[in-house]
């Protein structure tokens, strides 16, 4: 299979490795700061039982790195919530997060309603389809921020072993970095809008940590647009030198499907020319093979600092929160120079 773990694309750009963040190394930096984990989770009763216990077994024992660990659950059907808190985590449904707002389904939906039921100062956000899940995936996101207070968001990027050879038949083990939305989506459009976030090597990664300060002042895309968006907004708003890179060894998911695949680029292309200036519709339909057109909702939700500071007001309606929520954003002039990085709210 060859070498798993090669250097990033860049060394120009602060970046680490999991193995440098021993369990002894976390808790003696930690101090008195918190850290929650969240796993949003839709249909992953297969994977999800293990990761839970892997964190609760290692991370919230005779080692107290993780104060939290919260599984979000997208409406699952299989069974998810009860595997997840029979391992030991706190299940909250989305659906009972801010339900008045009627966000719906999405990944993006799930990490901005995750930062309104955690308590951490640093949270750390994992994929929960994940066979390869190793307690050091949290450790090495989580490290880097409480010993680096310049930082605001740890980004984990991984080999990607895959055994799928041409034309879809079974073929010999190949290493891989990016996946097919990141090779032939993400990363073409970075390069013509965002080329300042060229150096990450999986920019739509679901492994990340950020400190919670950030993440709550920013916008949060929807969907699977939310992991590159957050690179957008807080290189904008932080500075890019405040985002690391996190090399976490190898990583294991199951694949989706071409046509899942699609919807998915729609929403990352959709995001990357909407904080590029170019309006964007709320929805578009998406014509693929065999006839089938499915309804892409595309957009942005407000910062959760924004969205707290309109329900803090006694006299504040829903309704209002609701225009709040889905006005457009206004329109950025240029992606080309962040700003420089500032920590301030």
């Amino acid at each position: 299979m060859g070498n798993l773990t090669p250097k990033p694309m860049s060394e120009t750009h602060p970046s680490f490795h999991f193995e440098k963040y021993p369990a002894q190394r976390l808790v003696k930096a930690k101090g008195s700061r918190t850290v929650s984990v969240v796993l949003p989770a839709r249909n992953e009763a297969r994977t999800v039982g293990a990761i839970v216990s892997a964190i609760t077994d290692e991370l919230m024992g005779a080692q107290p790195i993780v104060d939290e660990l919260i599984v979000l659950d997208d409406s699952s059907t299989d069974g998810t919530a009860e595997v997840a808190r029979r391992a030991g985590a706190t299940v909250v449904g989305a659906a009972e997060v801010a339900p008045e707002l009627e966000l719906g389904n999405g990944k993006g939906e799930a990490l901005w309603k995750s930062l309104l039921v955690t308590k951490g100062d640093i949270i750390c956000w994992c994929d929960a389809d994940v066979t390869t899940f190793s307690p050091g995936y949290v450790m090495g996101l989580v490290g880097p921020l409480l010993e680096n207070e310049e930082l605001v968001l740890t980004k984990g990027w991984y080999e990607r072993p895959v055994r799928d050879g041409a034309g879809g038949q079974a073929g010999p083990a190949a290493v891989s970095r990016g996946g097919r939305v990141t090779e032939l989506t993400a990363r073409p459009l970075i390069a013509l809008l965002a080329p300042h976030l060229a150096h990450f090597v999986q920019p739509l990664s679901g492994e990340f940590a950020a400190v919670r300060h950030a993440v709550e002042n920013v916008p949060v895309h929807r969907a699977y647009a939310v992991d590159l968006g957050l690179l957008v907004e807080l290189s904008e708003r932080f500075g890019v030198d405040s985002m690391a890179q996190v090399d976490l060894g190898v990583r294991r998911h199951s694949r989706q499907q071409l046509l899942a695949l699609g919807i998915q680029a729609t929403m990352v292309a959709s995001m990357m020319l909407r904080t590029a200036g170019i309006n964007q519709p709320d929805q578009v339909s998406l014509q693929q093979p065999g006839g089938l057109a499915t309804t892409v909702s595309l957009g942005q939700l407000p910062s959760v600092a924004s969205y707290r500071l309109l329900r803090r007001g006694a006299d504040r309606r829903t309704d209002q929160c609701d225009s709040l929520l889905f006005a457009e954003p206004a329109r950025r002039t240029s992606q080309s120079s962040p700003p420089p990085s500032s920590l301030g709210p």
